[in-house]
C-alpha cells in the first residue's frame, strides 16, 4: 500500500495530470478561436470545403484536403496567435537566465586560450 500511496504523491505524475487538464481547457479555446477565424474566413471568400470532391472517383480526396486547409489555419493561428505573443512576452518579462553569464565567462576564457595559442611561436 505504501508503494501506491508514494506513486500516487509522487511529483510527476501530479505534474502530468494538472498538464492533462490544462491542456484540455486550452484545446477548447484554440479551437473557440480558430471556429472564429474559420468563420471570418468564410464570411470574406467562402468557406474551405472540399468534401464532395472526389478527382478520378476517390472520395476520400477530398475530406482529406479540408482537412489539411483546416489543419493548416489551425497552426498559422496558434503559431501567430499564441506562440510568437507568448516568446515575446516571455523574453520581454524574464531575466537573462544565470548560465548564460557562464557561457559568456567560459567563452572569455576560451578566446583567452585562442589567443595566448596565437602569440605562442610557431614550431
Amino acid at each position: 500500500m505504501k508503494g501506491f500511496k508514494d506513486f500516487i504523491m509522487r511529483g510527476n505524475l501530479v505534474e502530468l495530470a494538472v498538464a492533462f487538464i490544462m491542456a484540455t481547457a486550452f484545446a477548447a479555446v484554440v479551437t473557440a478561436f480558430t471556429a472564429i477565424v474559420l468563420e471570418a474566413l468564410a464570411k470574406a471568400g467562402g468557406a474551405p470545403n472540399f468534401d464532395e470532391w472526389a478527382p478520378g472517383g476517390f472520395a476520400t480526396v477530398g475530406p482529406f484536403l479540408t482537412a489539411l486547409v483546416a489543419f493548416v489555419i489551425l497552426a498559422f493561428v496558434v503559431y501567430f496567435f499564441i506562440v510568437k505573443p507568448y516568446e515575446a512576452a516571455k523574453t520581454r518579462f524574464t531575466k537573462p537566465a544565470v548560465e548564460d553569464e557562464a557561457v559568456a565567462e567560459e567563452i572569455a576564457l576560451l578566446r583567452e586560450i585562442r589567443d595566448a595559442l596565437r602569440e605562442r611561436p610557431q614550431v
